[in-house]
């Protein structure tokens, strides 16, 4: 998940957006969504790096788990399918989500609003940038003692290509 590196919230807009380039006065962002606007945001902006931001656990050593980590939990716990709407949810759906993909999370430091943010940003990254997470492939059948018997085809040289024909010289 090297790729949040360059994935960003700014605080004050909707969504992600995607750091392209510093400039003399902040940054250029392009929007994580079908439109790829660009825009440059001023440094005074507040622009956090999902890579940078974790969810609290309730472990006794202040300990978090970092968002990448957590969105491939949801990954694979729901593979971009969520059984919610995190935008139309309640606050008990909400916390019912999450507890069900992190159950140890710290209820006292973890808002409704943070989920709901974890969520859209996950279905965004799903849709948007999907690389970001594995797919799940059929796994190949293992082979047989019977297979391992069999006589492999034997691959047929390549043909090869008459030398081409020099055009006659002129006197």
């Amino acid at each position: 998940m090297e790729l949040l590196n360059e994935v960003a919230h700014i605080s004050g807009k909707p969504g992600l957006f995607k750091v392209l380039k510093p400039t003399r006065t902040g940054v250029i962002v392009e929007t994580l969504d079908a439109a790829k606007q660009k825009s440059v945001v001023s440094g005074q902006t507040r622009i956090s790096v999902l890579k940078d931001i974790s969810l609290y656990l309730d472990d006794h050593q202040d300990s978090t788990l970092p968002l990448a980590e957590l969105f491939l939990k949801i990954h694979e716990m729901f593979n971009g399918v969520l059984p919610i709407e995190p935008r139309k949810s309640t606050d008990l759906e909400l916390f019912g989500v999450i507890s069900t993909v992190v159950p140890n999370y710290d209820a006292d430091r973890v808002f409704a609003s943070d989920i709901k943010k974890i969520l859209n940003w996950y279905l965004i990254l799903f849709t948007h940038v999907p690389e970001l997470f594995p797919s799940k492939v059929a796994k190949e059948p293992k082979p047989t003692k019977e297979d391992s018997e069999k006589p492999k085809a034997e691959k047929k040289p390549a043909a090869k290509k008459a030398p081409a024909k020099k055009a006659p010289a002129k006197k």
